[in-house]
């Protein structure tokens, strides 16, 4: 097993495209990525197809890594990996969505071109859960499965009229620390009370400012700021340790 210092003298290596170091890397982490892949077995995705994207989701977290996390590196590289697992699940159709939820979708989309049409505005989410008595977080993740993914594989053209795939500018738009971070976050998630984690998902997943956010938990913004100071302790406490 590697030590914290073997481990960062690697990832500086394998950062300047070292392939031997990224070999030893992956090597010596493969039980991590097995681990890790385990979850995902009989969903439709062999083994090895499975693995490599373990790997691919490990050297970009190799790739992305800096030591001012704070954190070792095997605990960043979990999400990374599980990521790229759950991208291909879903961009490949892996992840089905059941008839239950595609038919309150439907009801959901009538009453807010009703509301619409009453009232010259888009129905909040608190409103919509309210009507339909479903948690407000549930209701957003309703709403989310309609919006059919498109394969990472699609051909698309830049701007200099180069022929490329959807996933070379994904990992180009989204290769900067705020990602990693936010990807770390919303896997940790689950720790969180349903309050904490509507205030976490309307502040870094939907843009939301702390005065927004306020004015919808119906509390005011200094509590907002508390708390989202509250959290981001927990979360740095579990991904820690």
């Amino acid at each position: 097993m590697l030590s914290q210092e073997d481990t960062l003298n690697l990832l500086m290596k394998a950062k300047q495209d070292d392939e031997t170091a990224k070999q030893i890397l992956l090597k010596e982490n493969e039980p991590l990525i097995i681990s890790i892949i385990k979850r995902y077995m009989n969903k439709g995705v062999e083994f090895d197809d499975l693995y490599q994207l373990g790997a691919i989701g490990f050297i970009k977290a190799i790739k992305n890594f800096n030591s001012d996390f704070n954190v070792k590196f095997s605990t960043y590289a979990v999400p990374m990996i599980m990521g790229e697992i759950k991208r291909f699940m879903r961009d490949d159709g892996a992840i089905k969505v059941s008839r239950v939820i595609k038919a309150q979708n439907i009801s959901i989309n009538k009453y807010i071109q009703s509301f619409q049409e009453k009232f010259f505005r888009k129905p909040s989410i608190e409103e919509i859960s309210k009507e339909f008595n479903i948690d407000s977080q549930e209701i957003v993740f309703i709403m989310d499965s309609s919006k059919m993914p498109v394969s990472i594989y699609t051909p698309y053209e830049d701007e200099s009229s180069k022929s490329l795939l959807l996933i070379d500018r994904y990992v180009q738009e989204n290769d900067n620390d705020d990602f990693i971070e936010k990807l770390a976050i919303k896997d940790i998630l689950s720790s969180l009370s349903d309050r904490e984690r509507k205030l976490i998902v309307l502040r870094y997943f939907r843009d939301k400012t702390q005065s927004e956010i306020a004015e919808i938990l119906k509390i005011s913004q200094v509590q907002v700021s508390r708390l989202e100071n509250k959290i981001i302790t927990k979360l740095k406490d579990k991904l820690l340790g």
